[in-house]
């Protein structure tokens, strides 16, 4: 009988660092889509603000702090990600477990900016994308979530299949943007 290991999706890809920037791998615990049902939006925050201390985030937001954070997912979606859900949640919300869909890295240095600038289609300079901005944006040509977590910082998510991809350009990246200087 054949046994099977857990891998995580940037198994022996990361870490990887160039010049001042690092890509780390980051493990958020487990991940759930929040779909509030029809007219069930404000009751879903409260309840997510009572049992995770943090709001459903706005368009484009991410509330909470690292190891439990929300992170706005697209049309009246939010992922959760660090804790389980509580179960009062799912009054107000369809939960889907997503813990195995994702690849989840951190971007940071001085450079991470100009890393993404290569790649996504998005304005990410400090004064527009500040700390808990998020955007689900095209990454070369990957569909990506991409949340500024700190000044330097960014967190990054694509589907598993395609970690060794994301690794790849986001590398590459960094090596153009040391290269110049």
């Amino acid at each position: 009988m054949a046994e099977l290991i857990a891998k995580s999706p940037c198994d022996r890809l990361l870490p990887v660092t160039i010049g001042g920037m690092s890509l780390t791998e980051e493990q958020p615990g487990s991940m759930w889509a929040l779909a509030p049902f029809k007219g069930q939006e404000k009751a879903l925050g409260k309840a997510l603000e009572a049992a995770h201390g943090m709001a459903f985030p706005a368009v484009n937001r991410a509330t909470g702090k690292a190891g439990s954070r929300a992170v706005w997912f697209g049309r009246d979606m939010a992922l959760l990600m660090g804790p389980e859900p509580d179960a009062s949640l799912a009054e107000h919300a369809a939960l889907t477990d997503q813990s195995d869909a994702w690849s989840v890295v951190r971007l940071d240095g001085k450079g991470a900016e100009d890393v993404l600038a290569r790649l996504v289609p998005v304005d990410l300079r400090p004064q527009v994308f500040k700390r808990g901005h998020t955007a689900r944006t095209e990454l070369k040509h990957m569909m990506a979530s991409v949340t500024r977590i700190g000044p330097q910082a960014f967190q990054i998510m694509v589907f598993r299949s395609m970690a060794k991809t994301l690794v790849h350009d986001l590398k590459t990246a960094m090596e153009a943007v040391t290269a110049r200087g």
